[in-house]
């Protein structure tokens, strides 16, 4: 990773306090930060943008978050695109499909009411090798 260059993440999340708490939080941190509120959106900037991380809810509207999942692994830079799922889902079956999308150790998956925004930064930065 270029050392001028800032590191680019994208938060799809549609609670927006939320959002804007991690982007708040990751730019004091140094990095920048693009949220998107729905998966589409999200998609979107994450194929146009190529962030080097995405930080991803799964009940998102438009489009969820699995389905925005396997729309970016079918293209050549999402197969491979680094991602953090951050949602209130931890339903095993839901978790064991996301597991299924990707390549390799390509993601995450964190239980929203599990994590402090503390522990967030340090997942984010072990992620990207920082």
């Amino acid at each position: 990773m270029d050392e001028n260059k800032k590191v680019l993440i994208l938060v799809v999340e549609d609670e927006k306090i939320l959002a804007d708490t991690l982007k708040e939080r990751l730019e004091s941190e140094g990095f920048k930060v693009t949220n998107a509120y729905d998966g589409l959106e999200g998609y979107n900037l994450a194929i146009t943008e190529h962030p080097d991380l995405i930080l991803l809810d799964l009940l998102l509207p438009k489009v969820d978050g699995l389905s925005m999942l396997k729309k970016l692994r079918e293209d050549s830079w999402g197969l491979h695109a680094k991602i953090i799922i951050l949602t209130n889902v931890s339903d095993p079956t839901k978790v064991a499909e996301g597991m299924k999308i990707g390549v390799g150790d390509v993601y995450e998956y964190l239980v929203k009411t599990n994590w402090s925004l503390d522990y967030v930064v340090a997942r984010i930065k072990k992620r990207l090798k920082i």
